[in-house]
């Protein structure tokens, strides 16, 4: 599996130099650009919302990922949609049984993007397996969600070879400590989309990073 998607996640990018980040990571290689979204309530931090992702929409033409770690994240769909999301994440968690999950991925489709499931390192792949043929991406978090620069759990990484067995097609994207070894473990596992912050942002060569993942 060698065509890995790279999505550079903002959340360590400078937030006063934005736009500049952005196309900083475009130009060196980055597939999409990984939003971010939280609301101090679902996860401990509070970071960017919709007016964000709208200015972001008019910098770059770049797939702009948005992961939503918020609570009841129906009710923000259709802003996000609006204001530029290509791909909208969830997680499990966040959301009230199964008929809940089926109703939230079809209405995500209803805009024209792409929907995902996201599942924090203490809920266990089956739980999602129902939802896969539905679904464009999984999102398996290999750090608790809520801050960056944290180490990746590799306990979570074998996640991905159970969701890679249960469904070749789909985009499992992997979030949390990634880096060129880490990162190589995921893609042993079965990832194809790769999401890096500081390992990008922070490196002293944005441009080999980004080879080095790919």
């Amino acid at each position: 599996m060698s065509d890995v998607i790279i999505s550079p996640s903002i959340l360590s990018a400078d937030f006063a130099n934005l736009e500049q980040d952005i196309k900083l990571v475009q130009k060196f290689g980055a597939d999409w650009i990984h939003v971010d979204v939280m609301d101090g309530h679902f996860v401990p931090n509070i970071t960017i919302g919709v007016p964000v992702v709208a200015s972001l929409r008019k910098v770059t033409d770049l797939p702009l990922d948005v992961h939503l770690m918020i609570e009841n994240p129906k009710k923000y769909v259709e802003p996000f949609a609006k204001a530029g999301a290509d791909i909208l994440t969830f997680h499990y968690e966040a959301v009230n049984g199964d008929d809940e999950i089926i109703e939230l991925i079809k209405y995500i489709k209803s805009f024209g993007i792409r929907a995902g499931i996201s599942i924090k390192p203490k809920t266990q792949p089956e739980k999602v397996f129902k939802f896969l043929p539905m679904l464009d991406l999984v999102l398996v978090m290999t750090v608790e969600p809520g801050f960056g620069g944290q180490s990746f759990m590799s306990d979570c990484a074998k996640k991905i070879k159970l969701l890679r067995d249960e469904n070749k097609d789909i985009i499992i994207q992997v979030d949390g400590g990634i880096n060129d070894k880490t990162g190589l473990i995921c893609k042993n596992y079965g990832a194809n989309s790769l999401v890096a912050g500081n390992y990008i942002y922070k490196s002293s060569d944005i441009k080999e990073a980004i080879r080095l993942l790919k």
